[in-house]
């Protein structure tokens, strides 16, 4: 069993920062030193350099207080890595192996605690995929593996085909007050009753829920994350992380950002008591509708 830290940390724009591997170390060390120990990747974060940014800054000592876990199987066109003449997902057996050992080497590894699979591929074959990832494991390159986006059903399909003891650990979800289908689709019930706790992408979404986003809904939430936060002597963007980590599927939410002070008030989520009200309040504000 892939063990994550509470909160994990994300990279998707790791590129953007501007900065030297030996400030990359630090973040990544900071990120470890207040107990956010995970770190989200992808193969074509960044148009694929996210990986090699992250792995050069990675040093054995900061390795081994870690835990990685990266994503493929989406392949857009323009870049060799992944070449595509249309953007498409792939998830043969083929293309996960050359993935996983693109991947290793750029992050300067020798295995990830987690692979997932970003994207549901419409011609995804269980069998395969389950056959491809079982040798990633065997051979000591994957120590666990997962989902991402995937639906229920999605999900079911490719859990059934892997043995007990290497089932599927994980979907990665969006999930934030202005993307809350998986409360009510069956993804979300589906974790429960598993027990394999969903890790949340853009909890923040995207950074929306605190400005930059005019329409209604986001205006709603906004105003109740600041009444509520107010209320509860906190920070909207604590609260916002609160509210996802509320759901008993004891989620990981993934969290973007540069900032170790922006990270300290997301870990500061992981010890708010958020009531039932407080948290409908925030969805009822998202839905624009009082729950029937």
């Amino acid at each position: 069993m892939t063990v994550l830290s509470p909160l994990v940390a994300g990279t998707w724009r790791l590129h953007e920062w501007g900065w030297s591997a030996s400030q990359r170390r630090d973040w990544i060390a900071g990120c470890i030193d207040r107990g956010v120990s995970s770190f989200d990747l992808a193969d074509l974060y960044g148009g694929w350099t996210v990986e090699a940014l992250f792995g050069e800054a990675l040093t054995p000592a900061l390795r081994e207080r870690s835990q990685l876990v990266t994503k493929c199987g989406i392949r857009p066109p323009g870049h060799e890595r992944g070449a595509a003449r249309i953007k498409h997902y792939d998830s043969s057996a083929a293309y996960l192996r050359a993935s996983v050992e693109q991947s290793l080497a750029a992050l300067r590894t020798d295995r990830v605690e987690l692979l997932l699979v970003h994207r549901p591929d419409p011609l995804l074959d269980p069998a395969e995929v389950a056959e491809a990832l079982l040798a990633l494991q065997r051979a000591g390159k994957v120590r666990a593996f997962g989902v991402s986006n995937f639906s229920p059903t999605q999900f079911s399909l490719l859990d059934a085909a892997l043995p007990d003891g290497a089932k599927l650990a994980s979907n990665q979800i969006e999930l934030h007050p202005l993307h809350s289908a998986p409360l009510f689709d069956g993804t979300l019930d589906q974790a429960l009753q598993l027990g394999r706790r969903p890790m949340l992408w853009s909890p923040l979404a995207g950074g929306r829920l605190l400005g930059g986003d005019d329409s209604p809904a986001a205006q709603r939430v906004r105003w109740v994350l600041g009444t509520v936060s107010a209320r509860l002597g906190t920070t909207p963007s604590t609260l916002a992380i609160a509210w996802g980590l509320r759901h008993p599927s004891r989620p990981h939410p993934v969290v973007g950002t540069r900032h170790l002070a922006r990270l300290q008030e997301a870990l500061d989520a992981l010890a708010l008591p958020l009531d039932r009200e407080s948290w409908s309040e925030i969805l009822q504000a998202a839905r624009g509708f009082e729950l029937p």
